[in-house]
């Protein structure tokens, strides 16, 4: 077994190794590996990829295309994911289900099993983390159902989301205050116009409103 061990932050660094031609048609595909962040990271990935055999080792490099990639990835507090992405008829197809990854400074062994049944599972420490079938996890087929490329907005669509009911009418008493003047209070014996000022009865809650 090898690893790799960066030294420099915010720097690509990636290894390679030649293997033998491999299926997994009749015997499940099995990728493992484990992965160390010895700091808290900010953001930063972990990958594993598998590769065809047309790769130039020499000339390996981030846009080098690959069958599958696999490993946690982590960007800030929003991204802390486990990729599972494989290249389908030229398109990279990442899962739909979310893998959170861990984001501590301990090792943590990460595990691929792709059956020969299109089913999978993702293990993290051997504890299975997610599971389901390529075909429902993956858009590896074209949709059942698309929308109809002949169909047209009729011309008398109305987007408006509601409108107003045209037989609707105002209720008599929409115009009813929430507060109305006391009708039982009194001005008091005292009360001096030219010193207090115009009288005005105190209000209440309206009991119609």
């Amino acid at each position: 077994d090898k690893g790799i061990q960066t030294s420099q932050d915010a720097r690509f660094y990636g290894l390679s190794a030649k293997f033998e031609p491999f299926g997994n048609k009749d015997s499940p595909l099995v990728i493992q590996f484990s992965v160390k962040h010895e700091q808290n990271i900010d953001c930063g990935g972990g990958y594993l990829k598998v590769f065809d055999c047309s790769l130039d080792q020499k000339d390996m490099h981030g846009e080098s295309p690959y069958l599958i990639m696999f490993g946690p990835d982590i960007c800030g507090p929003g991204t802390k994911k486990v990729h599972v992405i494989f290249n389908y008829k030229g398109d990279n197809k990442l899962i739909k289900k979310d893998i959170r990854c861990k984001d501590d400074v301990f090792a943590h062994m990460y595990t691929l099993i792709v059956n020969p049944d299109n089913t999978y599972e993702v293990l993290i420490d051997n504890e299975k983390v997610q599971s389901g079938e390529l075909e429902e996890d993956w858009d590896f087929l074209p949709s059942k159902k698309i929308k109809d490329p002949e169909a047209s907005k009729p011309d008398d669509w109305d987007d408006r989301p509601t409108i107003a009911d045209p037989e609707d009418t105002k209720p008599e008493d929409w115009d009813q205050p929430e507060h109305i003047p006391d009708p039982d209070a009194n001005k008091p014996e005292d009360w001096d116009d030219e010193m207090d000022g115009e009288w005005e009865p105190p209000m209440i809650d309206n009991p119609e409103y």
